[in-house]
């Protein structure tokens, strides 16, 4: 019979383990926090910067017919290293009436869209916040079950429902409101209309939450002290909630400047938007220096209200601290 020696196994002395988990633990208190914050830097350098600055090389570029369709920015001419920056796609964006328009069109949008979402939205969320526990969830659910639904399907139903001869108009033309079918599909109606609907739950959840965050003491004691209930809502409810509106607001008005998807099935001709020209250069003409050109214009006017939301809320942290 073989018999094995056994194999003591040496531990380190009490005090010797008490001094790494010391050590340990002073590491993790110094590098911790600063690994936790290196995490979502990290993640905006992978998934943002390093494709910010990949659109933004492009954009200073020159069509070419090559795979991809655009020149190189660095190349070695004659046993030199040449660097050239093209600038004429951001003049051309400027001076050019098409780019414009379409620029201006999708802020008018977008703002117009983003109005209405609050001025249905607020009642809406109110009317939730202030509803029997029983049934809230059912209307938040209610609320959000539609984005459930693929977007493109949604989008769709409402070609059906805004057509000539669609649920709208028949049911107008049942009722004997309209003696002909009204012209809305296709055209800029048709664009806010489906804005509105797709978005108004981004605009809904947020004020819900300020609304229940919402001290009602301060809203009795405007009351009692003799203030009329609308100067009561717009003094103190709204004050209030305002971080709930802003962060509605932008939750609507980005995405909407960018939107391609409904101005090109809802809308007509006029509704060139900032997403169908960015389409156009991309797919269409394949010209991707003027698409990236585009895109980064666009990213650069909604980096402006982003940094104005972002400065508010700094401010109202500040405030409640």
């Amino acid at each position: 019979m073989t018999m094995f020696p056994e194999h003591n196994t040496v531990e380190p002395p009490i005090e010797e383990r008490g001094r790494l988990t010391r050590l340990m633990a002073r590491w993790r208190q110094d590098h911790g926090r600063k690994l936790v914050i290196a995490l979502p830097y990290f993640w905006l350098l992978l998934l943002f910067l390093l494709p910010f600055l990949i659109v933004f090389k492009i954009s200073l570029a020159e069509m070419a017919r090559a795979v991809p369709p655009y020149t190189d920015l660095i190349s070695w001419v004659d046993d030199r290293l040449d660097i050239s920056l093209n600038l004429a796609n951001y003049l051309h964006l400027l001076s050019d009436p098409l780019y414009v328009d379409a620029y201006l069109q999708s802020l008018q949008v977008a703002a117009v869209s983003t109005l209405c979402c609050l001025l249905i939205g607020y009642p809406l969320a109110w009317a939730v916040a202030h509803s029997k526990p029983s049934t809230r969830n059912i209307l938040l659910l209610l609320v959000i079950l539609p984005s459930w639904t693929s977007f493109l399907i949604r989008v769709y139903a409402w070609m059906g429902i805004l057509k000539n001869n669609g649920i709208l108009n028949n049911f107008l033309l049942w009722l004997g409101v309209i003696d002909q079918p009204l012209v809305i599909l296709h055209t800029n109606l048709a664009v806010y209309i489906g804005v509105v609907y797709s978005y108004l739950p981004f605009m809904v959840l947020p004020i819900y939450t300020a609304l229940t965050r919402l001290d009602y003491s301060l809203v009795e004691a405007s009351l009692d002290l003799g203030a009329r209930p609308l100067k009561t809502f717009f003094s103190v409810i709204v004050p209030l909630t305002k971080g709930g509106i802003i962060a509605g607001s932008m939750l609507v008005f980005i995405p909407t400047v960018g939107e391609y998807v409904i101005p090109e099935l809802l809308g007509g001709p006029d509704s060139i938007m900032i997403g169908r020209i960015l389409w156009q250069e991309f797919f269409n003409n394949r010209d991707w220096p003027v698409a990236s050109s585009v895109a980064i214009i666009m990213l650069l006017l909604l980096i402006v209200p982003i940094i104005w939301f972002h400065k508010h809320q700094s401010k109202a942290s500040e405030g409640e601290a």
